[in-house]
């Protein structure tokens, strides 16, 4: 069954979330091996990616398991839901939140 990690994937995640209808996943092969692409509801992305990225990552590890049972690479990307609230970067690739003493500055001057 060429299958087997998308139909793990489906079992998995909407065992996860709230919205089981609204998750898509897609599962695309080139000659870098198997991509799926999952796709959830906005409200459900901290459930599927977790705290710092465990749950996320621990998904990965077993689907790449499953990958090399089947003799294939298998990435999972998780689609970031339009409006994400990932913070901005700069031109020089750092955030752009403040560091604690530029607060700590701001708050002095109030």
């Amino acid at each position: 069954m060429q299958d087997q990690d998308k139909v793990f994937l489906e079992y998995v995640v909407k065992a996860l979330v709230d919205n089981p209808n609204d998750v898509k996943i897609d599962r695309t092969v080139d000659e870098m091996g198997v991509l799926i692409t999952l796709t959830v509801n906005p409200a459900d992305m901290g459930k599927i990616i977790g705290r710092m990225g465990n749950t996320a990552k621990a998904i990965r590890t077993l689907l790449r398991i499953i990958g090399m049972k089947n003799n294939a690479r298998v990435n999972l990307k998780i689609n970031e839901p339009e409006g994400g609230s990932r913070p901005e970067r700069s031109e020089g690739g750092a955030s752009s939140l403040k560091t604690v003493d530029q607060a700590m500055e701001d708050l002095k001057g109030i």
